[in-house]
């Protein structure tokens, strides 16, 4: 059964740490036998976890990683520059784990650490901005400003609820703003809400209707918002059926493109993949097919 010669297994040691010991006993003893030669460490901070993938991404052949989206995103970045690169498999530890789900990974551990020892490998795209990258998704907007409305003691009571119900306050204050953005075929500008440029298709543990987003085609997705009323929701939610002409929609946007930089008339903070963490004016490339990494039963 042993599929690598040598890796790593990297957990977030204060995430979830009320139930760690059951997440262990669900997913070390499967992965083990996966992995001639393993390493385990738990970290305590994102930069512990960080630079523990760098120190072992020249040596190994595999980093599993246990933890959130969080989690997932600090390592993705801290292994996104290096020459080489392991596989990476995502063991979902914490509460969206949306990537994880784009990857067909099951959200039972057991089944999660099963489908690593014996899954196939897929190259993955990466968005890269200029200092940093995003697997999932980069947002401007009312979805950064719903990462910052959520309730810490609400997630740790709530889990997935809590994100919907920091987005529900959010979008009744939700203000528009001006915005350019030029690809490398056209120029868009406008007023939105919500902009945001797809790597991944989930987003709080809900499926995006935007059915052309694939992390595997070099290209992003961009989706623009244009005002916070049922009409732009509607037509959103329109987008996955076949009969659907994203052309035809009047309150929503969506087009693909390699790269684009993106101007704004208020400087607005950036959400890559639930961490908010930067400001516009950006610029975004999609790194085709710059990372290797296991998928779960269900193919992307």
């Amino acid at each position: 059964m042993v599929q690598y010669e040598e890796g790593l297994f990297l957990y977030n040691g204060n995430a979830g740490s009320d139930d760690l010991e059951q997440k262990l006993e669900q997913t070390l003893p499967t992965i083990t036998k996966a992995i001639k030669k393993l390493t385990i460490i738990q970290t305590k901070t994102i930069d512990e976890a960080k630079k523990t993938c760098i120190d072992f991404a020249e040596s190994v052949d595999i980093i599993v990683i246990l933890g959130g989206d969080g989690t997932i995103h600090a390592c993705i970045n801290s292994i996104a520059p290096l020459e080489k690169r392991p596989i990476i498999g995502i063991l979902p530890g914490g509460t969206s784990n949306d990537f994880s789900r784009m990857l067909g990974t099951s959200q039972n551990l057991k089944q999660a650490a099963e489908g690593i020892a014996q899954g196939d490998i897929v190259d993955i795209d990466l968005g890269k901005t200029r200092d940093r990258y995003f697997l999932n998704f980069w947002g401007i907007g009312f979805v950064s400003e719903a990462s910052q409305n959520i309730d810490p003691d609400q997630k740790k009571s709530f889990g997935v609820l809590s994100y919907y119900m920091s987005t529900l306050r959010t979008v009744n204050q939700a203000e528009t703003f001006t915005y350019t953005i030029k690809t490398d075929a056209e120029i868009y500008d406008g007023e939105a809400v919500l902009i945001l440029v797809l790597n991944g298709r989930f987003m709080g543990t809900k499926e995006l209707p935007v059915t052309t987003a694939d992390p595997s085609d070099g290209k992003m997705d961009v989706l623009i918002i244009k005002t916070p009323n049922l009409a732009s929701f509607r037509e959103f939610l329109s987008m996955n059926k076949p009969t659907t002409d994203t052309n035809q929609l009047s309150e929503v946007i969506h087009f693909q493109a390699k790269s684009l930089e993106i101007e704004t008339d208020l400087e607005k903070e950036v959400d890559m993949d639930g961490e908010v963490n930067g400001t516009t004016p950006e610029s975004i490339t999609m790194l085709h097919n710059h990372l290797k990494m296991v998928k779960g039963s269900e193919i992307i």
